[in-house]
């Protein structure tokens, strides 16, 4: 199986957003913050399935991980839409990555 791209998510969460766009918050910077939060909350979730029980089942048992992995694709969700309220694109993101990660490289 192929990664699974920014570019992907992005163009995905951004149908998502024109399909349900009168019922949703619309996209821009203004809301952006709510879309923080709510990835937050599912954060939270992810959270609570590890911690009621444990990273060994919530990975091996088969309904857990199911759950787990949901979970975690409504954070990344989120985290597209959060990127698309700042017209953040996959490119800006990698050189931001790439940048973190070579100064980090030389913390200590």
């Amino acid at each position: 199986m192929a990664d699974f791209s920014i570019n992907e998510m992005q163009e995905m969460q951004a149908a998502l957003q024109e399909r349900y766009k009168h019922k949703w918050e619309p996209i821009g910077p203004e809301t952006g913050k709510n879309k923080l939060l709510w990835m937050i909350g599912e954060v939270g979730e992810v959270i609570d399935i590890v911690k009621k029980h444990g990273g060994v089942k919530a990975s091996a048992d088969e309904e857990l991980r199911k759950d787990l992995i949901e979970e975690m694709a409504d954070v990344l969700m989120y985290y597209n839409d959060v990127m698309l309220c700042y017209g953040i694109t996959a490119e800006e993101l990698k050189q931001g990555y790439i940048n973190k990660f070579e100064k980090n490289m030389k913390r200590w």
